[in-house]
């Protein structure tokens, strides 16, 4: 096949051409392939290939997982600490936090094995093994078993995934999970057999005023001053292997963690970032960026702007509701504000007019090749068909699906209902039981229900006016014709006469189901109305997307063809990933020049009591006003925060370790810059940046600020 002669071509050419080096989210196991080795060393690396990854033996893979559900952790001990970001563990310091004891704004600091807390829920992954798949997938759509299209869906590679761990050596073996992913696009596959920890204990945090210091404002904008990490450490069986939660449980020792540097940062040192970037799309055609822009990025920002508008309003009135939507407010005003820097990015990057120097190009190099001509005019056909409905279930997924929590299931309603016709006691109380689960799911400990009323309120009308009448649920004609449009009538009879308003309904009802109490019931009839609604949309989008996965296929495989002899990285999806890069300053616009680090000297001038997210906490000051920075402050006495590099990173990334050209740890990676928001589509070599933690200033907080040299001591510190 024409698509195996490329791959072999593309993965064994060599840096000839001068290529961007600095971009690029590159696969370990095609480091020696693609002779990124070579260039790494030329860039400052010290390091041979294996001692990166190594699949016969251990590596500075072995020191890298993913954290909880969507970031980077890193081993910094041999007795399974984790390093992350603040941002990071933010969910589990709020799930231990309450009024009583308030780790977000206090912080917590264990001061012995025994106070390190079990955090339900919370897992560590490591990567195990990767196999090349592409043969097999490739064997079973040319015998007809799966189409090259299906090849590339979830269900599909799930069953794969499992056959394979059933016949490798793996099978049986204690937190093995597989997962098979397409990488270019469906032109190739892999085979990730994970390794999964579930007993993670939370072991330090500091205070949000020091890990979250700076808040939206500073929120990837620099200079930044963010403390931005937190502390975790793996447990496990006594013979090393993963198991739940158990007293009996002991710290995992680990085959590899990482040194860690306090010998100081000069621009132009090398840095080389390993992590699990989750997602990329730089192989998008011009009209899937406008796409993107307009009915993607403007449906988060309009929509996020009341929810987080109403939870700003009550968590500033209550210490238990701040607590409560702590994470739920971090969690969506993230990717707000990422969403408002992207589209003011790739307006000011111009990114639509590389797009279209690209599309030209590619259609120069297209002459004559069928399977490439016409691909991009076939893309834009199918994105202006969709643009609408994509638009649509955009609006609607975010001003309801995402922000208001308050709904009844109407497909377990409907099982009540068919035990009740039937008299089937079984089917009756499973289905009672799953009502109960639903409930307790949503009557947590971090819900209010006055301000998911109160989001209610805001957010119904706010979509009303973004979408028309024929595009709104029917829950809408509802409000029209029985509340005579008034919204705030309809969401308190939402709130107050459903099965579902409290636990006092709830038992109610289920100490006597009934047809009729279903049927009246509003939260089930606005739960059914949303949900049929998002279905139907969804279902027209998938319709009107056509061959759009094998265009986007051929699409990519020409790109990366037309790049020979310089090789290609394929788009982020959340698998371990390399990019190298150097320490570097930046000139965001004329006249204005950022250097590489920042000190605490940024933090005093821009503290502010009055502004919660530049509070300094006193015993912080102090310190800096002292100059107590023990032997972590640069030789001229000052004590650094954060520091810049050119390494290609986004979301997934957040605390990944930042690697110096001896494998030693420098820093943990949190953030991008304002500036180059738009590098999740383009890479922009001037002015994409890193922003990470200097790991010297992680040391300082541990010890002076947490007094836990006990952490420190069993950490290899490399100071020469």
């Amino acid at each position: 096949m024409k698509i195996k002669k490329y791959l072999v071509a593309a993965f064994a050419a060599a840096f000839t051409l001068s290529a961007q080096a600095d971009e690029g989210m590159w696969l370990l196991q095609l480091l020696k392939q693609q002779n990124s080795i070579d260039m790494m060393k030329k860039q400052g690396l010290k390091l041979d290939a294996d001692a990166i990854y190594n699949p016969n033996g251990v590596s500075l893979k072995d020191a890298v997982g993913i954290f909880g559900g969507g970031c980077t952790g890193e081993i910094i001990s041999p007795e399974g600490l984790i390093l992350t970001n603040h941002h990071c563990g933010y969910a589990s310091i709020q799930q231990h936090s309450s009024v009583e004891h308030d780790y977000l704004t206090d912080g917590f600091w264990a001061m012995n094995r025994s106070e390190e807390l079990p955090t339900p829920g919370l897992k560590f992954r490591f990567v195990h093994r990767i196999t090349d798949i592409t043969d097999l997938v490739e064997s079973k759509i040319k015998a007809g078993e799966v189409t090259e299209t299906q090849a590339m869906t979830r269900p599909f590679l799930n069953k794969l995934a499992k056959e394979e761990l059933e016949k490798s050596d793996l099978k049986g073996k204690p937190g093995i999970e597989p997962l098979a992913l397409p990488f270019y696009a469906g032109n190739k596959y892999y085979l990730i057999y994970y390794k999964v920890y579930s007993d993670v204990r939370m072991v330090a945090a500091p205070p949000s005023s020091v890990g979250k210091f700076g808040g939206e404002t500073d929120n990837w904008m620099w200079p930044r001053h963010t403390g931005d990490f937190s502390m975790f450490r793996i447990y496990a069986d006594k013979n090393g292997e993963p198991a739940e939660y158990s007293a009996d449980n002991v710290p995992l020792k680990t085959p590899k963690h990482f040194p860690i540097s306090i010998k100081g940062l000069d621009e132009g040192d090398y840095a080389m970032i390993m992590g699990f970037p989750g997602s990329t799309e730089r192989y998008l055609t011009q009209s899937e960026v406008r796409q993107m822009m307009d009915a993607s990025n403007q449906a988060m920002i309009d929509m996020r702007t009341v929810y987080l508008d109403v939870l700003k309003k009550y968590m500033a009135e209550s210490d238990k509701t701040r607590i409560q939507y702590a994470n739920k407010f971090a969690g969506s005003s993230n990717y707000w504000k990422n969403s408002i820097g992207m589209n003011k990015a790739i307006v000011d990057n111009n990114v639509l007019g590389t797009k279209a120097v690209q599309e030209q190009k590619f259609a120069d190099f297209a002459q004559g090749k069928p399977e490439y001509e016409g691909v991009v005019a076939k893309i834009d056909a199918i994105v202006e068909q969709t643009t609408p409905v994509y638009r649509q279930l955009n609006y609607i997924t975010e001003g309801l699906q995402r922000t208001i929590e308050m709904g009844c299931p109407p497909a377990i309603m409907d099982k009540i209902k068919e035990a009740i016709d039937t008299k089937n006691d079984s089917l009756m109380e499973a289905s009672k039981k799953q009502l109960e689960d639903v409930f307790s799911s949503i009557y947590n400990k971090d819900y209010d229900k006055e301000v998911d009323r109160a989001v209610a309120k805001a957010m119904l009308p706010a979509l009303a006016k973004a979408l028309t009448k024929e595009e709104l649920p029917d829950f809408y004609q509802t409000i029209e014709k029985k509340y005579k449009g008034d919204y705030n009538a309809y969401v308190d009879d939402l709130f107050d006469k459903s099965i579902f308003s409290s636990r006092e309904s709830l038992d109610k009802f289920l100490k006597k189901p009934s047809k009729k109490a279903i049927d009246r019931d509003p939260a089930t009839a606005y739960s059914r109305s949303k949900i049929n609604k998002i279905q139907e949309v969804a279902k027209e989008y998938a319709g009107r997307t056509g061959n759009l996965d094998l265009l986007h296929k051929a699409y990519i495989r020409g790109l990366n063809e037309m790049k020979l002899p310089v090789p290609s990285y394929p788009d982020a999806n959340f698998t371990i990933r390399l990019t190298y890069g150097n320490v570097k300053s930046y000139d965001p616009k004329d006249g204005v020049h950022y250097q590489y680090y920042t000190t605490t000297d940024g933090i005093l001038e821009k503290e502010d009591p009055e502004n919660p997210e530049f509070v300094v906490p006193a015993k912080l000051k102090e310190l800096i006003q002292k100059k107590d920075f023990g032997r972590y402050a640069m030789a001229d006495g000052t004590m650094p925060v954060c520091f810049l590099t050119t390494n290609d990173i986004t979301g997934g990334n957040s605390g990944s370790p930042v690697i110096d050209g001896e494998g030693n740890l420098i820093g943990c990676a949190f953030d991008g810059n304002w500036e180059s928001l738009s590098g999740d589509i383009n890479f922009d070599n001037d002015l994409q940046r890193c922003i990470a933690l200097d790991i010297r200033y992680m040391l300082f907080i541990l010890d002076k600020l947490g007094g836990c040299k006990h952490l420190i001591d069993e950490m290899t510190i490399v100071e020469n």
